[in-house]
């Protein structure tokens, strides 16, 4: 049988998006938009739930993402599209599945979106309270909408020093945190490790803890796969997302982990101080301007995942469109290859928040953290599943890969036991099984509708 390259393939394919994304800024944005307020703010929640043994949670699901990356990485290099999970679940599973998952996902961030700038108006107000939420959130939303219309060049710039300024903060917690066990910090004692064992141990609540602490976990490492989107606006995406992929693993599994392990060694599981953990272990320092300081930091840490998650939303629904799944006028761009419409559309949503907030103040942010549910679950699930069927599809046809995931297939079944196992934890919960159910209605509901709207074109 006559063999094809892939990348060969992928090269000959033309799109309206330019290649100006630099190979550091394509890492940076994976970082940007998977370290959010989910670590500096929500990572203790996690830790009061299961104790020092939430550390067997994060490792768990880093082990997901690591595969879940590897899969996507993989499918990135060999067809480099700004659809990404999306196209790749249309060749592996028809395009039902493909115009789901897409628009599963945009879903997903047109909400989150909406949060971060909400979320991050209201960190700030707490201590520059000069202008009402409200008026934060339309600041913000004005200022990423322009940075987002602009060239790819400009925004890859502008995100890459944004998620360095929160990377280079957590790389400093890090430092910090080591001195402090140490007892290398002038005027704090040293808690040693002795949290890890006290107030009831190492795992308090047992298994039931760990099991219902990695429900909430998974959700942290939400953002990593906006790096198989960014890919295709790359110069060489073979090479940049296979470096973007093992760089971004593994600086995420060192931050998160590295400050959990920081955070749990300093701050006992049943610590009120874990309502902020990072500002929790710098005050236990005697370092009086930590909430300050921590409170700029998660707000910048909201603002860049916001950055990013546009980015993805608006480069998702352009490649809908292309594929059909979506109106004509999103797959449209500029002179500077920028799709203004898909941009404009994914932000929509988050200007109707700015007028939510202003006529129901301090309602909003929790009714959006609710609208958002296990989705990201779904969209990983669908990255394995659709490797596995294009992998073999690949090695059957004999074509060749220029970034082939290890141990194939035995790692992509790993993934998928994983993923299956934190589905059946969640349905022993009950707010987790809410959600699941929602998500699940919501995958039926558009995967009919998508299929009323192919069979309307095919009749006309």
């Amino acid at each position: 049988m006559k063999t094809r390259s892939a990348a060969t393939s992928a090269a000959t394919a033309t799109t309206a998006l330019g290649t100006s994304l630099k190979q550091r800024q394509l890492t940076m944005m994976g970082l940007g938009s998977a370290i959010g307020a989910g670590l500096f703010l929500g990572s203790g929640e996690g830790l009061m739930t299961a104790g020092p043994a939430v550390l067997v949670s994060y490792l768990v699901a880093g082990t997901l993402v690591i595969l879940v990356m590897w899969a996507l990485g993989e499918m990135a290099a060999a067809n480099p599209n700004s659809g990404a999970f999306s196209v790749y679940a249309e060749k592996a599973m028809g395009k039902t599945a493909g115009s789901t998952v897409g628009w599963l996902w945009w879903l997903q961030l047109v909400v989150v979106i909406a949060a971060e700038a909400l979320g991050a108006s209201q960190l700030l107000v707490t201590i520059w309270p000069v202008l009402p939420a409200w008026a934060l959130t339309l600041t913000f939303m004005v200022v990423f909408t322009a940075i987002n219309l602009s060239s790819v060049k400009n925004y890859g710039e502008f995100e890459y020093w944004f998620a360095l300024l929160k990377v280079t903060a957590i790389v400093l917690f890090l430092l910090f945190g080591v001195a402090l066990l140490l007892g290398l910090v002038p005027g704090a004692t040293s808690p040693g490790l002795g949290n890890f064992v006290n107030a009831g141990g190492f795992a308090p609540n047992g298994m039931a803890g760990i099991a219902t602490a990695l429900f909430v976990v998974v959700f942290a490492f939400g953002g990593t796969e906006i790096v198989a989107v960014a890919a295709a606006e790359t110069d060489n995406p073979a090479r940049s997302v296979a470096s973007a992929v093992r760089t971004v693993v593994w600086r995420i599994l060192v931050f998160y982990v590295g400050s959990i392990f920081i955070i749990a060694a300093v701050l006992p599981w049943t610590s009120e101080a874990l309502a902020s953990p990072f500002a929790g272990v710098l005050n236990f320092a005697g370092l009086e301007w930590a909430g300050t300081a921590i409170t700029l930091i998660a707000a910048a840490a909201l603002l860049s995942a916001l950055n990013a998650n546009l980015y993805g939303a608006s480069r998702m629904v352009h490649s809908l469109s292309e594929r059909g799944e979506a109106p004509r006028i999103f797959s449209r761009t500029n002179k500077r290859h920028v799709p203004v419409a898909a941009v404009l559309i994914s932000v929509a949503f988050g200007f109707v928040t700015v007028a939510w907030e202003f006529f129901y103040p301090d309602t909003v942010l929790v009714l959006l953290l609710n609208l958002v549910g296990s989705t990201c679950l779904v969209v990983w699930g669908s990255a394995l599943v659709s490797q596995f069927v294009l992998r073999r599809r690949a090695d059957r046809e004999g074509t060749v890969l220029p970034l082939r995931m290890r141990a194939f297939p035995w790692l992509t079944a790993a993934g998928l036991l994983v993923l299956l196992g934190i589905f059946v934890v969640g349905f022993c919960d009950a707010a987790s099984r809410r959600q699941l159910l929602g998500t699940f209605a919501l995958v039926a509901v558009m995967a009919a509708l998508g299929k009323l709207a192919r069979a309307r074109q095919k009749s006309k």
